[in-house]
């Protein structure tokens, strides 16, 4: 009885371990880097390509299709997102080496950009890129427009902002890109 309790404890505590390192995400991509998930670890990553989203048109991803965003305070490329803000907008980061550009990314856009905490952001376009936490899978948007200043990311390096009702559709279909 006691050899049994003590093999389901077993069991149980395998399984936990195994749930907490698979964080439900795929195989990280080669790029030398990392960036944080949106369940808040870190894993392997580094690279920017274009994805399709169903409501923004193509916009800026990581390797994992997590949605890249960009923070207009921003100051040029120092963060403004510290201690709080850190915890719920992760850094797209990498170290010892340069960011790669996946699909459709442009990489004469990407750069690097050396934080206070010694930190190696990615930057796109002279934007800096962070993930959203309330990102559950690839491709969510749910941190485009929080607070006015945070926004999904398009091809070109701009903030992509949905258009105001009754307006004008354009060549970026219905969506200002600013």
């Amino acid at each position: 009885m006691q050899r049994t309790l003590f093999l389901t404890a077993a069991l149980a505590a395998l399984a936990l371990a195994l749930a907490a390192c698979s964080n439900n995400s795929t195989t990280p991509p080669a790029g030398g880097g990392t960036t944080t998930s949106s369940s808040g670890t870190t894993m392997s990553g580094g690279t920017v390509r274009v994805g399709d989203n169903g409501t923004y048109g193509k916009i800026l991803t990581d390797g994992e299709g997590n949605t890249l965003y960009l923070f207009e305070q921003d100051q040029g490329t120092t963060s403004a997102c510290t201690t709080g803000c850190s915890s719920t907008w992760h850094a797209l980061t990498v170290s010892g080496g340069q960011p790669s550009a996946g699909d459709g990314a442009t990489a004469s856009l990407l750069a690097v950009a050396k934080q206070a905490d010694g930190s190696m952001q990615v930057t796109y376009n002279g934007h800096l890129l962070y993930t959203y936490a309330g990102d559950s899978t690839a491709g969510d948007t749910n941190g485009e427009g929080i607070s006015g200043v945070w926004f999904v990311v398009s091809p070109t390096g701009a903030a992509v902002q949905h258009a105001m009702s009754g307006g004008s559709s354009s060549s970026s279909g219905g969506y200002s890109y600013h």
